[in-house]
């Protein structure tokens, strides 16, 4: 299928929604993957996914994250065992773990928004991912300790990513169900 916009040429392939542009594709073909193959991600696609990562917004500039790149199986495992909903970590090639300088008011939304950059510029290349709370978990400073990271840091969120092995794709709730125009009302 070819689309033209003004001089520009977007190809799109056959999927399952509409598609507008490369960014809004990468976006609505993204899924939660939890099973991964054994398969190498290239350095160049974890570089590149963290440099997306530290120019995500950030309140005032601030920037307070820290991004741990975890590929070591044995300290993956560890990871694995110390969530409550993450063990698929110990099977996934890479996990990144996003911390934020707990004493900045916004470490929280802006370490999000990071884990979202991340995120979908592992898609952009294939590689799936899926996304391990840690902002305020029972595990967080274990995981901290565990990669020694300072004191002055919280976890937020553990990112385990890889080449999929199995994609589930879950139905989203519809439009009619999540969004009002202008002002909220009851039908």
């Amino acid at each position: 299928m070819k689309f033209s916009f003004s001089s520009k040429q977007f190809y799109c392939m056959s999927l399952p929604f509409r598609c507008m542009n490369i960014v809004t594709t990468v976006i609505k073909s993204r899924h939660s993957v939890r099973k991964f193959k054994t398969d190498k991600v290239d350095e160049t696609v974890i570089r590149d996914a963290i440099e997306c990562a530290s120019l995500a917004p950030t309140a005032r500039n601030i920037q307070p994250w820290l991004f741990g790149i975890i590929r070591n199986p044995v300290m993956l495992a560890n990871i694995a065992e110390l969530t409550e909903n993450g063990k698929f970590i110990a099977e996934s090639f890479v996990c990144f773990a996003v911390f934020g300088e707990k004493n900045e008011m916004f470490y929280l939304e802006d370490c999000c928004a990071a884990t979202e950059n991340l995120i979908l510029a592992l898609q952009a290349y294939g590689v799936a991912s899926c996304w391990v709370a840690g902002d305020k978990k029972s595990y967080a400073e274990p995981v901290r300790n565990l990669l020694n990271v300072p004191e002055k840091y919280t976890l937020v969120s553990l990112v385990a990513a890889g080449n999929p092995a199995e994609i589930t794709i879950s139905k989203k709730k519809d439009e009619r169900h999540i969004v009002f125009y202008e002002e909220f009302k009851i039908d």
